[in-house]
């Protein structure tokens, strides 16, 4: 997905998250590069597209990568949110393997 076609109001959000209350062209056209480079790394690391439309781990690690990028950090990106990639990979995992119950189903028996 690139820069063009981003879900819609994403890039709202995006921009309301980094306290960003301002219109411009230019701004626009900058951060909804990142962001689709942030949708393009988040993507390679879950090995799947993920759903940055709701809220959850996908959503925030793509506005954390924002901001990052923003910040000139990219560099520490990865090392700073290590723990919550992880965790984000091996949801996606459990939710491939299928057939798991969550933690609040009621035992057989």
């Amino acid at each position: 997905m690139g820069r063009d076609s981003l879900p819609e109001g994403l890039l709202s959000d995006v921009k309301n998250y980094l306290d960003i209350t301002w219109d411009d062209e230019a701004t626009d056209r900058k951060y909804a590069g990142l962001v689709a480079s942030g949708m393009a790394y988040l993507d390679g690391k879950l090995g799947e597209a993920g759903d940055y439309t709701a809220d959850g781990m996908p959503r925030t690690l793509l506005f954390e990568f924002v901001r990052h990028a923003r910040d000139s950090a990219l560099d520490v990106f990865e090392n700073n949110y290590l723990a919550l990639l992880l965790d984000m990979q091996h949801g996606r995992a459990v939710k491939r393997y299928g057939g798991v119950e969550s933690p609040d189903a009621a035992p057989d028996g």
